[in-house]
Parts: structure tokens; sequence; C-alpha cells
């Protein structure tokens, strides 16, 4: 079995939401003066690759450790969407065009190109493709458990249609996988394909980092 990493790597001052606190990584101790290697890490849980559970916009929704593991692993459908320009509306018709018909229990991952565009940019922090309330609806409707997408946020960062597209899966029991980074080979593999996003174990919260892969062969 060969495992496709699809994570952002998490470091210090890593691209983040740019509302967010910058990431922190300082080393605690060291060899030459402890005897050990440690490290601190001080990030808000939705950074790099990462989850969002329902009680991340919806008040009464589950937080991350709520659901089952087994929701996390599973099949899914990657579109490949790498012909997006900036703010490219991901609606229910592009959808259409690159997604098989029947997507019940499945997850589904854009692969709009903007995870190898990872920096601190004006096109990477604001102008990003991103799925619109009816393209949402579309997918809730469609029965799948998940939806990923490779940028910091599936609905972009205008609002009110980011926060609405959020309260659209989230609010359906819909998890999203955020911040990812899809290599070339992933567009090429048979659909569909076997995704594993286990999260961090973190009682009570609406997200939670994760390390998502794709398991081949």
């Amino acid at each position: 079995m060969r495992l496709i990493d699809l994570s952002q790597p998490v470091y210090h001052e890593s691209p983040n939401y740019p509302t967010h606190p910058a990431v922190r990584c300082e080393v605690l101790t060291d060899h030459p003066t402890d005897g050990w290697r440690t490290e601190m890490l001080v990030f808000p849980s939705h950074t790099g690759s990462h989850l969002d559970a329902p009680l991340h916009k919806i008040p009464t929704g589950i937080s991350i450790d709520a659901f089952p593991l087994e929701t996390f692993a599973g099949p899914a459908f990657i579109a490949d969407l790498r012909d997006s320009e900036p703010v490219r509306k991901i609606t229910a018709e592009v959808l259409l065009a690159k997604l098989p018909r029947d997507l019940a229990g499945a997850a589904v991952i854009l692969g709009t190109g903007w995870g190898a565009k990872r920096s601190r940019s004006e096109e990477w922090q604001h102008l990003s493709p991103r799925l619109t309330v009816e393209g949402a609806e579309w997918l809730v409707s469609s029965g799948v458990r998940g939806v990923g997408i490779d940028h910091f946020s599936v609905g972009g960062t205008t609002e009110p249609e980011n926060s609405a597209t959020h309260s659209t899966l989230l609010g359906a029991h819909v998890w999203i996988l955020e911040d990812l980074r899809l290599p070339e080979d992933v567009f090429s593999i048979p659909q569909p394909c076997m995704l594993w996003c286990l999260p961090v174990h973190l009682k009570g919260h609406g997200g939670a980092p994760c390390r998502p892969v794709i398991a081949v062969g």
C-alpha cells in the first residue's frame, strides 16, 4: 500500500488564515543544554490541514471528537478544478460536470490548484476559488459525508457567502477538510479513492489538525 500525502506543513510563521494569530513553533529544550529536543507549538486549531466540525459554525453543533472515527476514512471523489481562475464560484453546475451522480456516503475533494500557491500573497489569502451556497446544497442533497478543498476556507473569505457555505455543510453534519495540497498524481488514480483524514483527539473543539492521505493499492 502507498500513501499519498495531502497535507500542508506547519512550521514557524507558516501561512494561515490572515486574521488568525501567527503560527509559533519554538524550541523549549535542546540536546546541548538539556539532553532532549522539545518544541512548543502555538496556533489556532484551524491551522494547516484541518477538519471543521459543526461546532465551528453551528452553536448547537457537535464537536470534532463526537464524530465516529470511521467517518474520516472511506471513499472519496476528486473534482479536478485546476483550470480555476481567481475567485471562481464552484456551483452545482460546475460540480455536475466534474463528479459522478452517485456520491452517497463519499467525501468530495475540490482540487483547485490553490494548495500549490500557499503563501502570504493576496492571491492565496483572498482570491481563492470558493464553493457557493448552491454548490454546498447540491453536495448535501447528494449525501456526501465530507467536503475538502486545497485552501484554508471552502467558502473563500468574502462574507456573508463564506459563513453561509460553512453553515450549509456543517448544519447538515457534513465535515469540512481544508488547507490541502494535492500532488499531480492524485488526479490520475482510479476513483473513488480511499481517503483517510483522522483528526487529532481534541475534546470539545470545533475543529482539529489532521494528516490527510489517500491510500493506493
